[in-house]
């Protein structure tokens, strides 16, 4: 084998010099960036590719002999042009399927050995166009955006920005991916995208569900803005306590006196469950209500949604929580579908009630998972439930990281259990 190599602004331009210079049978060794483009200067890639050599003893370019074909050469014919196929770099995941659907049939009429040996290299051909596919996305924008991102992380960039995660912190994983990723580690773009997600799960705190100790007691109050589902997912919380998973005495309070449909729809369900609930105007009805339910083993607190630019509403909310004298878990309970930078803003107006936990809604309405994790990452506070749907009692889950990744990666999907 002897190797080339071809220089150009653009992986493409590289790609296409090896190609008129070398033939189609030429086997692309690596690409990489060797020069960043600048306001004066173009970028430049190197592109190296090997090439078979056959020479004969007057040390001239020898014609190969052609020979009659045997059943490994067939077998290798039909190798090539499924490699020259996936060799386009606008190769898409039908194509893939065909060509992988052709070397299910060779293997039914060849040597099983044979086979699996050339099986492994079309798939290594695979991951580096792959690679290539992403490194000519990455060129395009990532580059425009100033992110020094080699080009084997630019699907992990792509995936990661596509699903909603602030810019700030897909630079500051990816560096620390960088840091640690074992360089042999970063020839395949699968193991790349399972350590990526190994990283991110490590960086979600999550709050484990304990359970009450005898004669203890636990108050919860779900705050956040308006919409977001506060009064269902109290209702969820509620029927997992009392009926579901455990058989607490659970207690309801609703400070949401404004709406007239909050109070009658909590009722509904308190009602249906046989839980005890208490409407709240004041501090002081706060107090009797719960010396009312001072019995119970849990006490859900509905508060009133408002706009997290109402000021006033939530400094109403935490001159309840002063005048308790009860230790009181403040849950905030936003929507998943709401951007990154609304989550934040929630988050700033009612951070000042020294939230417990992260109560996340709306799996169902959303594609796109990254400004969760984002949101999570930059307050580092624990979630605690991921609210999956309407229905009421089955949509709450204990929050995870695995599950987490697992939406933000291949997307939400409430039939698989993580």
């Amino acid at each position: 084998m002897k190797l080339y190599t071809f220089t150009a602004p653009t992986p493409a331009m590289a790609l296409k010099k090896a190609q008129k210079a070398c033939g189609e049978e030429a086997l692309v060794v690596s690409t990489k960036q060797i020069r960043k483009k600048s306001l004066s200067d173009e970028g430049l890639y190197e592109v190296v590719v090997a090439v078979k050599k056959v020479t004969n003893t007057n040390n001239t370019q020898a014609k190969p002999i052609p020979k009659k074909p045997t059943f490994d050469d067939d077998i290798l014919l039909n190798i090539s042009k499924t490699a020259q196929q996936l060799a386009k770099l606008n190769t898409d995941p039908e194509q893939v399927t065909i060509a992988q659907n052709s070397l299910e049939q060779i293997a039914k009429e060849g040597k099983e050995d044979e086979f699996q040996a050339l099986k492994s290299d079309i798939a290594q051909l695979t991951d580096k166009i792959k690679i290539l596919q992403t490194m000519m996305w990455e060129e395009k924008s990532a580059t425009r955006e100033h992110l020094d991102i080699p080009p084997e992380f630019a699907e992990i960039y792509k995936i990661a920005k596509k699903s909603g995660m602030d810019e700030k912190h897909i630079k500051s994983i990816l560096a620390e991916t960088l840091n640690h990723m074992p360089v042999h580690m970063r020839q395949n773009s699968t193991t790349i995208k399972r350590y990526f997600q190994v990283l991110l799960k490590k960086l979600i705190p999550v709050r484990i569900e304990k359970e009450i100790p005898k004669g203890g007691q636990k108050i919860m109050m779900l705050v956040g803005p308006t919409g977001v589902g506060k009064t269902t997912t109290l209702a969820k919380l509620a029927a997992r306590y009392a009926l579901l998973s455990y058989r607490y005495k659970v207690g309801v309070i609703t400070l949401d006196t404004y709406r007239i449909g909050a109070v009658e729809q909590l009722f509904q369900y308190a009602q249906m469950m046989k839980l005890p609930f208490e409407d709240v105007i004041d501090e002081e009805d706060f107090k009797r209500a719960l010396d009312n339910l001072s019995y119970c083993d849990i006490i859900l607190i509905d508060t009133v949604g408002s706009s997290q630019h109402d000021k006033e509403k939530i400094e109403k909310l935490a001159s309840f929580l002063q005048n308790s004298h009860h230790e009181i878990h403040v849950n905030l309970v936003v929507s998943a579908s709401a951007k990154y930078q609304d989550l934040q803003d929630a988050y700033d107006s009612f951070s000042f009630l020294n939230l417990d936990t992260l109560i996340f809604t709306k799996f169902d309405e959303t594609s796109g998972f990254g400004n969760i994790f984002s949101l999570i990452y930059d307050t580092q506070k624990p979630v605690s439930y991921f609210s999956t749907g309407q229905e009421v009692p089955d949509d709450l889950k204990i929050a995870s990281s695995d599950f987490l990744i697992s939406c933000l990666f291949e997307g939400f999907n409430k039939k698989v259990e993580v």
